[in-house]
């Protein structure tokens, strides 16, 4: 399957680059907002300041707590893909339609997840990087994502 570059997010770590193919047949309005997001800049210095063993690595807020985000809320958009190692969802409070800007990286199949997330892509490169990032709850000096952009956009 050959990648599509405008669906293509490449996040550049601390622990080295992680490919993402987004998926917009699945989740429309988060790979939209994702663009939108990435392209401003939004994600460049945020940290993953949730990392738990076995599960998943929580990036995508501004303040580095997990209370924050872009202050723009998202209708779920949830499917039948499953959560399986490398993929990438939304990350929400209580209310399905309280996803922002946080998303999370699963480490391993997490099935208890499916149809309660909004899954928006897969990693399809770096996995290995994914793995490196520091653990905690939350994370002391964490690993942060140095920049995003969209596979489209000219690296600057």
């Amino acid at each position: 399957m050959s990648q599509d570059p405008e669906n293509t997010l490449v996040l550049e770590t601390t622990r080295g680059d992680v490919t993402i193919a987004m998926r917009p047949d699945l989740a429309p309005r988060h790979v939209a907002r994702i663009k939108e997001l990435v392209r401003d800049g939004f994600y460049n210095g945020t940290v993953f300041h949730r990392v738990i063993e076995g599960f998943m690595a929580q990036t995508g807020d501004p303040t580095g707590t997990g209370t924050g985000g872009s202050g723009q809320k998202l209708a779920a958009e949830f499917s039948r893909e499953p959560h399986v190692r490398g993929t990438v969802a939304m990350a929400r409070a209580q209310n399905p339609d309280s996803g922002d800007s946080q998303f999370f990286i699963c480490f391993a199949d997490s099935p208890w997840l499916n149809g309660q997330y909004t899954v928006w892509g897969k990693v399809v490169a770096g996995m290995e990087n994914v793995d490196k990032i520091k653990r905690g709850e939350p994370v002391r000096d964490p690993d942060r994502i140095v920049s995003a952009r969209i596979g489209a956009d000219a690296k600057a």
